[in-house]
């Protein structure tokens, strides 16, 4: 039977972690911590990071709501559970770092439960990490899907090819034709096993995110870049915002449920730009990240 107050347990220090390891590494990030509640029910810990040296934002969410019926984007794949009761636990972490050498990164790890009194509860979880970058570097997407294998090698073999793909699959822009960024790991529904080994893979995946994404901001952080760089870092930005606002369940289940719409937006950048038809220049730096990373490849 499943615990929730073990899973609240785990995402609180998850969420500790995360923020320790960015304040450690830039010390002169401002944190904003807000505490609130839903009037529906349930409530969350919300912490932007902002004006740093290195991360220009950095939002960690954590939230535990529950209601009367579960949200559209939460039955769209599974209809039979319209009009039961839920409660939802997660964190969520979107990092917009400064220099456009070290990439963007999101993370995030999930528990729902639907329930309806006379049947058993039917429960799952859900979460996965994806590193969105400007400029290319193939020890980063590397080291990045290494970590994220190994992460799920006690699974069995088929579980990283898997969900490298759902990654794939799901950060895919159709309107543009083109991933957000080089993928990573994402699944949801899983309940295939029992809950402690479900949960288990969960902290894997968890506890991954930071020895997968901290070394490669090491790596970049003290790369020199212009102001075209900062530019295509922008422009870029637009991607993200695009996905999140138009395609990322996380975001309609959020504002469908009733949750605090300032959580709910802290993934979106600070500043970005569109501009109208820009093409990069071909042999360009800025084209390479379309012609060789922004493709679906086996990185490992």
């Amino acid at each position: 039977m499943f615990e929730i107050e073990s899973i609240r347990s785990y995402f609180f220090a998850l969420q500790n972690n995360i923020t320790d390891a960015l304040c450690d590494l830039d010390s002169t990030l401002v944190l904003q911590e807000d505490e609130w509640d839903r009037q529906e029910g349930g409530g969350g810990r919300s912490r932007v990071m902002r004006d740093g040296q290195i991360f220009e934002q950095a939002g960690i969410n954590f939230s535990y709501v529950f209601g009367d019926e579960l949200p559209a984007s939460a039955t769209a794949h599974r209809p039979e559970l319209t009009g039961r009761k839920f409660q939802a636990l997660g964190v969520s972490s979107v990092i917009h770092p400064i220099n456009p050498y070290v990439p963007t990164t999101h993370m995030n790890v999930r528990f729902f439960v639907a329930e309806k009194e006379g049947v058993a509860p039917v429960w799952w979880f859900g979460g996965g990490f994806d590193l969105t970058p400007y400029y290319g570097f193939d020890e980063d997407a590397t080291h990045w899907h290494v970590t994220a294998k190994e992460a799920c090698a006690a699974y069995g073999d088929d579980i990283y090819p898997r969900y490298k793909k759902w990654c794939d699959d799901y950060f895919y822009l159709k309107h543009r034709q083109e991933p957000r960024g080089i993928g990573g790991l994402f699944f949801d529904d899983l309940n295939e096993w029992e809950f402690d080994r479900c949960f288990a893979f969960l902290r894997s995946v968890g506890d991954a995110f930071l020895p997968a994404y901290m070394p490669i901001v090491d790596r970049r952080k003290d790369i020199e870049y212009g102001e075209k760089q900062r530019q295509f870092q922008l422009y870029r930005r637009g991607r993200y915002v695009e996905f999140n606002l138009v395609y990322d369940r996380g975001t309609l289940f959020g504002l469908q449920s009733g949750g605090r719409t300032e959580s709910i937006l802290m993934s979106l950048p600070p500043l970005v730009r569109w501009q109208y038809d820009w093409q990069p220049e071909p042999g360009t730096s800025e084209a390479e990240l379309y012609d060789k990373y922004l493709k679906v490849k086996e990185w490992i």
